[in-house]
Order: C-alpha cells, then structure tokens, then sequence
C-alpha cells in the first residue's frame, strides 16, 4: 500500500503548488506594487517640486543645496523598500525572508518606483521647463567666472554643457540619465535593507 502513500503525497505536493504557491506570489507582487507605487509618488512630488522652485526662482539659487534636498528626498522614499520588504516577511511570509528574496522586493519596489520618478521628470522637462539645463548651464558658468578659472577653462566647460544639452534632448539619453540618477540610491538602500530584515526561523 506504499504506493498508495506516495500518491497521496505527490497529490498533496501537487495541491499545494498549484494553490498556495501561486496566492504567495501574488502576495509578493500586490505588495511589491502597492509599496513600489507609493514610493514612486512620493520621490516624484518632492522633486517636481523642488526642481520648478528652481526653475521659475529669480536670481541666484542653491543648486548644491538642492542637490543635497533631492536626494534625501529618494531616502526618504525608499525608506518604503524597509517597509515594504518587512511587511511582505511578516505578514505574508510567516516572519521568515532570505536575503535573496528580500533583495529581489526592494529591487522591484525600487525600479516601479524609479520609472515613476523618471516618467515625471520627462513630462516635466518637455513640456514645463524645457529650459532647465541652460539655466543650470548658465548658473555654473557664472560660478566658474567667479571663481577665476582661465578663459581656455571656461570655453572648455560651455562646450562640454552645450554638447550635454543638446543630447539631453533625446527622449532616450534623458531617460538613461535619470535612472542612473536614482536607482544606485535605491539599490543601496535595497542592500542595506535585505541585509537587515533577512530571517531563516520565524520568532516564537
């Protein structure tokens, strides 16, 4: 009658794949989502907020001060990857994660979120303030005079800028540039946070 055992257990492995594997997973990605949406909302309305400051501001402005604001910014949002990648390990995972795991969460929340923020800032630039890298251009040039470069240093940087606006024209190359703004912050935090949050046996 062992092959009767067997049977009943390859039917039980069988249910189990087919039910509660594929339930998991879809708990996986509604949270991966959900968190990944969240994040993406919140890095996208600080920065569009803080770049058309700069950009309809008068006068001179802080660029490294925004800088700095931009990417505590992307902390903050993704300060939701910890989130995100806890809640799924507690509330759908019984309390365990691997690192593997946790990191492909975060990676996910990260890139949902990354291409929201990248969305934004091309509708932005196109069709709000297309002028926004010849102001920025302008503003460093006039810093590098105040600083007393030499004038071989200075036409060397205005071609540099004029070269790079012309290519941040491209759709594309805007895009590629933007992700490789924010997805490094991102990742890091993913690391940091799988690092952290990775479980192999429940708590009692």
């Amino acid at each position: 009658m062992s092959w009767k055992k067997n049977s009943r257990k390859y039917e039980e492995k069988k249910w189990a794949t087919t039910t509660f594997a594929p339930t998991k997973n879809n708990k996986m990605k509604k949270n991966t989502i959900i968190y990944g949406l969240i994040a993406g909302i919140v890095v996208s309305i600080l920065m569009l907020f803080s770049v058309n400051s700069i950009s309809h501001r008068e006068g001179n402005f802080d660029y490294n001060r925004s800088l700095l604001i931009g990417y505590a910014s992307m902390l903050i949002a993704f300060s939701l990857v910890f989130v995100g990648i806890r809640n799924y390990r507690d509330k759908y995972n019984e309390g365990v994660i691997s690192f593997g795991k946790a990191f492909k969460i975060g990676a996910m929340i990260v890139l949902i979120a990354s291409t929201i923020y990248v969305v934004a800032w091309l509708i932005d630039y196109f069709f709000f303030i297309p002028d926004f890298v010849e102001k920025y251009s302008a503003h460093m040039l006039e810093k590098l005079k105040a600083s007393g470069a030499s004038q071989i240093v200075i036409d060397k940087q205005t071609k540099e800028m004029v070269n790079f606006g012309r290519m941040y024209k491209n759709p594309f190359y805007n895009a590629m540039m933007t992700y490789v703004e924010i997805l490094p912050v991102g990742l890091v935090v993913t690391l940091v946070s799988s690092f952290i949050l990775k479980r192999k046996s429940a708590k009692n």
